[in-house]
């Protein structure tokens, strides 16, 4: 599959690899890296769509608050309040007796690990998705907009972010075009 990306996406995906350190790749860190891209259609579509200078600044910070809180959406957030279970406790008491950021997941700071990192099981939804699109969206490659696109359509921590900051899937497809006119997220789920 990435011989079909092109050098943006092929810089994301290395870019995500940076992002994670010593961890495992996640889609926290697909948005980073494509966050990180200037002159690409996706960077392109993010300033369009309401998350250039200051948004993209802001998109890091609500990245970097959902990591504190162990990675979980809103929605996850919310189904544990249900069962009586408050993260922002949980997460306050952790920091406590660990420090800050002790629910990250990172590793120990300062520290590298050379070897081959992974991609968890979200990070490979997203590729594969990005191909979903690129093929509904009749593109012969896989570029950035494809996995931003993506992004936008899974459901998960990424996505709640960016809509928080006006990204959606439609306001990119606005952004980009609507590639053969389909409805690309309905087309890939």
């Amino acid at each position: 599959m990435f011989e079909r990306f092109t050098k943006d996406a092929r810089a994301v995906v290395q870019g995500a690899v940076e992002q994670a350190e010593a961890r495992t790749v996640d889609t926290g860190h697909l948005l980073l890296a494509l966050l990180e891209r200037e002159g690409s259609r996706a960077s392109f579509a993010l300033t369009a769509a309401g998350a250039g200078g200051a948004g993209r600044d802001s998109v890091r910070r609500a990245l970097a608050e959902a990591r504190r809180h162990a990675g979980l959406s809103r929605a996850e957030t919310d189904a544990l309040a249900g069962l009586g279970i408050d993260v922002s406790e949980i997460v306050a008491r952790v920091e406590e007796a660990h420090g800050a950021g002790a629910m990250s997941g990172g590793g120990k700071p300062g520290r590298r690990w050379s070897g081959h990192r992974g991609f968890d099981r979200d990070a490979k939804r997203v590729l594969e998705k990005a191909l979903r699109v690129a093929v509904a969206r009749h593109d012969r490659h896989i570029g950035d907009e494809h996995l931003l696109l993506a992004l936008t359509i899974l459901p998960g921590v990424p996505a709640e972010v960016l809509a928080d900051h006006g990204v959606t899937h439609a306001s990119v497809t606005r952004v980009l075009g609507g590639g053969s006119g389909e409805d690309t997220g309905a087309a890939c789920a």
